[in-house]
């Protein structure tokens, strides 16, 4: 009998594997804090293929709280293989004139997510992230109001790495900006024999059947701490532009792979 499985690791009825393959459908709610920081830090995050955004210090942290599930819906009545929050951090960037997003750091709290995040092209780590959540009756929990106030924070090897709070004034009318173009990702995988990757390629991101809830902004705070493996203090906020809070849902079968590296690119 063949092995079998989607992913690592591989068994006779194919059970085991860590993710199963997609489609795979999300609903999740999300903290995300808009800044701006020094824009020739953020150029250097850039990949060759994308060139600086018009406004090129503008990044996001976003902090998700996610359910997901694949077609036959079996991890929602087992939580444990379908609720995960993550913490990441996006800059904007244009692809042959076109405004893209990029998600250059990413902290996650589960290892199926960290797995699936890897075949998209996210680079995650992880992590361990806490959102304030909001329930529709009792003292503790915030209303979705002016007034509301949020919290989320995370931290990844004994290490501190962000913690934002937004404070809800209104509806927004624009929503968050810098995560809304086309997300432009680097899926790599090294070669087990030397340096040259087996798998190095641009991949747009995939999505359908959308869906999002009112967008409400407000004034946030933002903290990037300084003892990380990552270096945050060169993308660290020099000015807070807004918070956001709101549930957003898609779902996923594949991307685009947009450009195909062969395994000599890091020598050029």
């Amino acid at each position: 009998m063949s092995l079998k499985g989607y992913t690592a690791p591989l068994s006779p009825d194919g059970r085991a594997s860590m993710v199963p393959p997609p489609p795979w459908h999300y609903s999740g709610d999300f903290l995300i804090v808009e800044y701006r920081t020094n824009p020739d830090n953020v150029i250097a995050l850039l990949p060759p293929e994308l060139e600086p955004a018009d406004d090129p210090g503008a990044c996001a942290v976003i902090f998700a709280d996610w359910q997901s599930c694949s077609d036959d819906l079996h991890e929602l009545v087992d939580p444990i293989q379908s609720q995960y929050k993550e913490c990441f951090i996006v800059i904007g960037g244009k692809y042959q004139g076109q405004p893209v997003s990029r998600c250059v750091y990413i902290w996650v709290d589960k290892d199926f997510a960290m797995y699936r995040g890897w075949i998209q092209g996210f680079p995650k780590k992880l992590g361990s992230i806490h959102m304030t959540r909001t329930y529709p009756v009792g003292k503790a929990t915030p209303q979705i109001a002016p007034g509301g106030r949020f919290g989320a924070t995370c931290a990844a090897n004994d290490r501190q790495i962000a913690r934002a709070v937004v404070t809800l004034k209104q509806v927004s009318e624009t929503g968050p900006t810098v995560n809304d173009p086309p997300m432009y990702n680097t899926r790599h995988f090294p070669a087990y024999d030397g340096l040259r990757p087996d798998v190095f390629e641009l991949v747009r991101a995939g999505g359908y059947d959308r869906d999002v809830t009112e967008v409400w902004e407000g004034d946030a705070e933002l903290t990037l701490y300084d003892d990380t493996l990552e270096d945050l203090q060169a993308i660290a906020p020099q000015e807070i532009i807004k918070g956001f809070r709101f549930t957003f849902s898609y779902s996923v079968h594949g991307g685009e792979v947009v450009t195909q590296h062969d395994k000599d690119y890091y020598q050029k």
